[in-house]
């Protein structure tokens, strides 16, 4: 956090219902969205209250998530690393799913709370955190830190980093905001109390 702020609780209950009983087009776009139960996520669910708006999220969202240029493991890293910045426990336990289906053990994800020194990461894991820490401390990636990733990622590579960084920023802040609450079976940070049963 800069210095001299101070951090904002999170709200305790949903400031912004996910829609009940879509119907036309907001029918068809959550019908490709994911679902829980049949029931579409609760991101989704919010986001459906501005239905161009999600049509054109799932877009980006989509394709950062199944159509980019980054191996899924390094992606999951840099997207739980912005959640636990964020503090957005929606985004945290949804990708802690992901992540581990993408290969993060449970002591990866879990130190992905806590500073970089208590776990023993690569050097291509440092950077990829730092990355995230960077950006969530003063909207930039510093010098030592793009050195770091230019040692393995191609230009076209470093644009996506910083937009997926970018984009789930954007998507915790949103969520955290919203208040979106956990869908059923979605844990919430390691060591916490609150999964959404």
């Amino acid at each position: 956090m800069g210095k001299g702020m101070t951090s904002i609780e999170r709200p305790t209950s949903c400031r912004i219902e996910p829609v009940a009983e879509p119907e036309g087009e907001l029918a068809e776009i959550l019908a490709s969205a994911l679902t829980h139960d049949g029931k579409p996520l609760n991101i989704f669910g919010v986001l459906g209250r501005h239905p161009k708006l999600l049509k054109r999220f799932n877009l980006l969202g989509g394709f950062l998530l199944n159509k980019g240029l980054l191996p899924a493991r390094e992606r999951e890293v840099v997207i739980l690393r912005v959640g636990a910045n964020a503090r957005a426990q929606y985004e945290f336990g949804q990708h802690t799913i992901i992540g581990k289906q993408c290969g993060l053990t449970d002591a990866e994800i879990e130190a992905l709370t806590q500073p970089p020194s208590a776990y023993d990461w690569s050097t291509g894991d440092l950077a990829l955190i730092a990355l995230a820490d960077d950006l969530h401390a003063d909207d930039c990636v510093s010098d030592a830190t793009w050195m770091a990733l230019g040692t393995r990622w191609s230009d076209e590579e470093l644009v996506e980093l910083l937009i997926v960084a970018g984009f789930y920023r954007m998507v915790s802040g949103f969520l955290n905001s919203a208040g979106v609450e956990l869908d059923q079976g979605v844990p919430g940070f390691p060591n916490s109390e609150e999964t959404s049963t």
